[in-house]
């Protein structure tokens, strides 16, 4: 896991951001700068996952400051502007004052989206597998009187209980009749 920095001009409070963060077990790599360029150096030297910011540092706004981060850093903005709408998808708001749980459910969250990166899509069926799922749904309906959706159906859950692909079982159904 990475590590975290606080980035606001007064160093008092990011200090106490820091021991909230620190007694919630969610890292000991937290690091406090007042000053953007800080921010910036800190993250070629360190595994940086998440900046946690205030609007204005001494030499930069927090729009600034997020364009010149690399890409997989995450930016939880805390700001007392509840119409501010950030700049960016890749930043994430927290109103101040905040509650010491919802600054920790937030920074869990972010760092989730790192263990946990979204499923690729599945591939699709080859037009040959789909004629042996349509075939098998054919002979259930045709010498089981069932509808289409619970031919399916079935070989969906023949599937589950078996532990074999949907085309492995439509391919025993037609073995198993004959087809």
């Amino acid at each position: 896991m990475g590590s975290i920095i606080i980035a606001t001009p007064k160093y008092d409070n990011a200090n106490q951001l820091a021991e909230i963060i620190r007694r919630s077990d969610i890292t000991e790599n937290v690091s406090i700068c007042t000053i953007g360029s800080d921010v910036l150096r800190k993250v070629e030297d360190m595994d940086v996952s998440i900046v946690i910011c205030v609007r204005k540092l001494k030499d930069m706004g927090y729009e600034e400051l997020s364009g010149l981060l690399p890409s997989h850093i995450k930016m939880l903005l805390l700001t007392k502007d509840p119409d501010l709408v950030p700049f960016s998808e890749e930043i994430v708001k927290l109103l101040l004052p905040f509650k010491v749980v919802d600054l920790i459910g937030t920074l869990r969250t972010l760092l989730s989206y790192e263990y946990y990166p979204r499923k690729k899509k599945k591939p699709m069926r080859s037009p040959e597998e789909q004629r042996l799922i349509d075939r098998a749904k054919t002979i259930l309906m045709e010498r089981n009187d069932m509808s289409e959706p619970e031919a399916f159906r079935f070989i969906q859950k023949s599937s589950m209980d078996t532990g074999r692909t949907l085309v492995e079982s439509a391919q025993m159904i037609l073995l198993l009749n004959d087809e």
